[in-house]
């Protein structure tokens, strides 16, 4: 313990001496080890960022949709599947369930004229299963099928026909056909990409149901249950048992998934982006030590006389390739770490977050994963850029003090 103490005394004497040549042969480290830490921390935002985003088309994991036809094609009486569905739910108590109508046109006042709009029903559950993020206002809320102007979800592309009233003055949407009337509008869906034009909008489902007896002709229902993730294979098979008791001939239940965990290949995608920015990284902190191994080759030429001196004060062969090895492991080490905290502040800049995942819900605090792997690296780093001019460091006899 007493050598080891000594020898990072004696390597740190010597980074304090050549601290102008160390900063300058560090600095490629610092960049490096900080960009191999912002690959692995990127990878990891990028991993959420892509799953919150594959949560808005197929649910959250797990999801499951639930939905009926008859074999004969005509229309399923969807009161009846409703009947039979919430009672199931109901013995497997869950929590999480949201009715989505599709297929459903309805006439809508604009400033231009009345234009047949796609319309969605849904229950309020549906935006927490689908991550749905608005540009303006709320989604739906239990209490709003009792109000007297029903709530309406716009997309931005309607809500910029309707002339983008704030949302604070309580704009006005006019509603022809049977569920026809005045609806408020609450809340503002963004565009989901450049260009997004499409006019949509978002119902709550029991206030349509309760102006109209019946669902227009074409109109399809179905059900999306969240559950646990590790539990979903279970469920589903019991789910759709459960379901078909009973079920009268003629008519069929499908229970599926569609959340992105249960698509062939959706996880594998994501570790081969690991992979491939993560083999980037390493590539960068390669380039890093083989610069800092050629300078301290350099600087080792030069300490020749400094070496032989030591050596005929009575160092030990030994005692010199520690000191040269830990005085390059000490070196990186701090420069790794001071790569690290730049990468850490920048990465959690509000800038990065808010520019490159826009629209990221749970934002995951920074991976010390990526940490471990940056400040593991620089001492590795460190070991292999020390261990060569260490190794030359020990052919440096005391003679060769007073011939250099």
């Amino acid at each position: 313990m007493t050598s080891l103490l000594g020898a990072l005394a004696d390597a740190w004497g010597e980074i304090r001496v050549h601290k102008l040549r160390v900063l300058l042969s560090l600095v490629g480290i610092a960049v490096s080890v900080g960009a191999l830490t912002a690959v692995f921390a990127f990878s990891d935002y990028q991993r959420q960022f892509q799953v919150e985003q594959s949560d808005k088309w197929g649910g959250r994991a797990a999801t499951l949709v639930v939905s009926q036809s008859n074999d004969d094609g005509t229309t399923v009486d969807i009161d009846a599947f409703d009947a039979r569905f919430q009672a199931a739910a109901e013995r497997f108590g869950f929590s999480h369930t949201s009715r989505i109508a599709m297929n459903l046109m309805v006439p809508v006042a604009l400033p231009d004229g009345i234009v047949d709009i796609n319309t969605r029903l849904v229950d309020p559950v549906y935006p927490k299963i689908h991550r749905e993020s608005l540009l303006e206002g709320r989604w739906f809320t239990d209490t709003d099928a009792e109000a007297l102007a029903p709530p309406a979800v716009i997309t931005e592309a309607l809500w910029d026909r309707l002339g983008r009233t704030p949302l604070f003055q309580h704009p006005l949407l006019e509603l022809s056909g049977p569920a026809g009337g005045t609806y408020q509008v609450v809340g503002v869906v963004p565009r989901s990409y450049m260009g997004d034009e499409e006019l949509r909008v978002d119902l709550l489902f029991d206030a349509y149901r309760a102006r109209v007896d019946a669902l227009p002709e074409g109109v399809q229902v179905q059900y999306e249950v969240w559950v646990d993730a590790a539990a979903v294979d279970e469920i589903a098979p019991v789910l759709a048992m459960d379901l078909r008791a009973g079920l009268p001939k003629g008519q069929s239940i499908y229970v599926n998934r569609s959340d992105w965990a249960a698509q062939p290949g959706a996880v594998d995608a994501m570790a081969t982006f690991e992979m491939v920015t993560g083999g980037i990284g390493v590539l960068v902190l390669a380039l890093g030590a083989l610069s800092l191994i050629n300078i301290q080759l350099v600087a080792m030429r030069q300490r020749v006389r400094e070496i032989g001196v030591r050596r005929a004060f009575g160092a030990s062969a030994g005692r010199v390739f520690v000191s040269v090895l830990l005085e390059s492991l000490v070196a990186t080490t701090v420069a790794g770490v001071v790569g690290i905290a730049i990468t850490v502040a920048v990465l959690r800049s509000g800038w990065v977050l808010t520019t490159m995942f826009q629209g990221m819900q749970d934002v995951p605090p920074f991976p010390v994963r990526a940490a471990i792997i940056g400040l593991i690296a620089s001492v590795v780093v460190g070991a292999v850029a020390g261990f060569i001019p260490a190794l030359v460091a020990l052919r440096v006899k005391v003679i060769d003090a007073i011939r250099f």
